[in-house]
């Protein structure tokens, strides 16, 4: 078994070569490296058994007419406090918006090794970042994936600083994913109970966007790794946007209470919406941020579009953020309160392990 310093090494050799998993596939490799072998018990890929799980469909379409709005808060609320995921419908994002996103995105991973490089970085102070895995030297296993970040409100990259490939996309695909946010906040405090502005306003959950650009290729050896490990989101919420691939999963209880994890399918037009953290935290566990992954796949490349919403600059280090508990419930306080900072700070110290950030927080 390589020690400690030989993967150490391994890893930086790899992420010297500023290519990415990408740049192995092009290379020809038909083996998966050991940096990115899994435990086979985190793996756990047998999911075969008997579920009848779906992940549920929200059509978002008569949002604003009042015989609608209660059937549909009601909806949002009972996705948001049992898988804590659903696939949003006539959501006001045009499907010509979605697919230009991924094609954008497609492009700029399929461009030659030395156009990306200019772009790959680990310096967080960059709006605009292209690596592999932000965890590559805290996580147990690397991931068989490549990532081009965007740092994109409150203060965005100018166009100088975005990819040719994805320059004027990626900042209309914002726009449009942060008016669509904007909905899901409104039912989201209506189904705490709080009035329709809350948590844009009062709590400032649409401050800050980053998007986190996923391109997975096709894996040699798929059992042996993963896209990216089981873990929950540190975001108030994120709305994803995926191709036709597949692999996205996320962990249920089936009929026996037992754990299984399901697929969760493309369906078309749809944006996937899913709690965080966050919002777990100040529901005082009301909303579930749900554990999800992404197996790997011998066919791809899969490519999907994460937009987290989440606090950035002075908010994120002085805003604090409890458990909302309102007068005369009597439930307990199950969280301390805590910072957006400190949240992300550790979350990125101990990275995508298998574990939630959550438990840190728990009183």
């Amino acid at each position: 078994m390589a020690s400690a310093l030989d993967r150490f090494r391994e890893l930086k050799a790899f992420d010297d070569t500023k290519s990415g998993v990408k740049g192995l596939v092009d290379a020809g490799v038909s083996t998966v490296p050991a940096i990115f072998h899994h435990p086979p018990g985190s793996l756990a890929l047998d999911n075969t058994h008997d579920h009848h799980f779906v992940i549920p469909v929200i059509d978002l379409a008569g949002a604003w007419t009042p015989s609608r709005r209660a059937e549909l808060v009601g909806e949002v609320k009972s996705a948001a406090e049992t898988v804590g995921f659903f696939q949003a419908v006539n959501h006001g994002v045009p499907e010509a918006a979605m697919s230009q996103m991924l094609a954008a995105v497609r492009s700029f991973n399929e461009e030659p090794a030395e156009v990306k490089r200019v772009y790959y970085t680990r310096d967080d102070g960059r709006r605009v970042r292209y690596q592999t895995n932000f965890d590559l030297f805290q996580s147990p296993a690397a991931n068989w994936r490549d990532t081009l970040y965007f740092e994109m409100e409150p203060n965005g990259p100018t166009p100088e600083e975005i990819p040719p490939a994805c320059r004027g996309v990626v900042t209309d695909y914002t726009r449009l994913v942060r008016t669509l946010g904007g909905t899901v906040l409104e039912l989201l405090s209506e189904a705490l109970g709080l009035h329709r502005g809350y948590l844009e306003h009062d709590a400032g959950c649409l401050e800050g966007l980053n998007i986190a650009a996923h391109y997975y290729p096709a894996c040699p050896e798929p059992r042996l790794t993963m896209g990216t490990t089981r873990h929950s989101d540190p975001s108030f919420f994120t709305v994803l946007l995926q191709d036709g691939v597949g692999g996205l999963q996320v962990i249920v209880e089936d009929e026996k209470l037992q754990p299984v994890w399901v697929d969760v399918p493309a369906v078309a037009g749809a944006l996937i919406v899913n709690i965080g953290d966050f919002l777990q935290l100040m529901s005082n566990d009301r909303f579930k941020s749900v554990e999800h992954r992404v197996v790997s796949k011998s066919v791809g490349p899969r490519v999907s579009v994460a937009c987290f919403f989440q606090s950035h600059g002075a908010a994120a280090s002085t805003r604090v953020y409890g458990p909302i508990i309102q007068e005369g419930d009597p439930s307990p306080q199950l969280y301390r309160s805590t910072t957006v900072e400190e949240m992300l700070q550790h979350f990125r110290e101990k990275g995508l392990d298998g574990s939630s950030a959550l438990q840190h927080f728990r009183v």
